[in-house]
This record gives C-alpha cells, sequence and structure tokens, in this order.
C-alpha cells in the first residue's frame, strides 16, 4: 500500500487480518484482500485500538484498496464495543465501494463519511474531534 506524505509519520501495527496505522487521534486500517471482516477476526484489533484510546474520543479511517467484506450481523457488537469512536471514514476506491458504504450505514450507528483520497479523510476526521 502506498501511504500518502500526509500519513507517513503514523505508527504501523500489523495485524493477522491487515494493518492499521495510528495516532493520537486515529487509526487507519488496510485491510487484506478478500478478509470477512467480523467481530471475532476484528477482536484482536479492536482490543488494541480500546487500549491505546483508553476511553479517549478517536476517528477511525478505512483505506477500501482492497475488496474485503463487514459482517452486518455484527454491526450492533461494534457500535457497542466503541463508544468514543466519534469519526468514521472510509476511503472509497470504486464507485463499487461507495454503493456498499451506503447500505452499511443502515447498520452503524456512528458519524460516517465516504472520502476519495485518504487527505479528505484524515482532515475530516480532526475536524470532527476538535
Amino acid at each position: 500500500m502506498s501511504i500518502p506524505l500526509s500519513t507517513k509519520s503514523l505508527e504501523k501495527k500489523d495485524f493477522k487480518i491487515g494493518t492499521i496505522y495510528f495516532n493520537n487521534k486515529y487509526v487507519l486500517t488496510h485491510f487484506n484482500e478478500g478478509v470477512d471482516i467480523n467481530y471475532n477476526n476484528f477482536k484482536e484489533v479492536g482490543n488494541f485500538i480500546k487500549y491505546y484510546f483508553k476511553g479517549k474520543e478517536f476517528g477511525y479511517i478505512a483505506n477500501r484498496a482492497n475488496s474485503y467484506s463487514i459482517n452486518l450481523n455484527d454491526a450492533k457488537i461494534f457500535n457497542q464495543s466503541f463508544p468514543n469512536l466519534k469519526a468514521y471514514a472510509i476511503v472509497a476506491h470504486s464507485t463499487y465501494t461507495e454503493k456498499i458504504f451506503e447500505i452499511e450505514n443502515h447498520f452503524f450507528a456512528y458519524d460516517r463519511r465516504a472520502f476519495k483520497n485518504v487527505e479528505e479523510a484524515v482532515n475530516w476526521v480532526e475536524s470532527v474531534l476538535v
């Protein structure tokens, strides 16, 4: 994955399902091609996020450069597990991803927006977390 210049200062951590980049305000995920994200296989990433932010408000940016799915049956658990998540952005690299995002919005309680590039997503997340 090519990381845009504005995110090169982020710390990086690898997980079985993909890589996350993080700082004191947000996490940026880049999941592996073909992964089906559910609460169980996200648990390691989720525990890291909970530990790292320790109840502090944060943003989440999903760079959807790869094709993967999110198990919507687990949406309620995700909503309850991250009460301090204040902004959820995706970077959509295709029209198909944008359409999937529209469907997902019916299941998640977070303030969610789609963007065309990481810089726009970062700017929006940071503006929400002011």
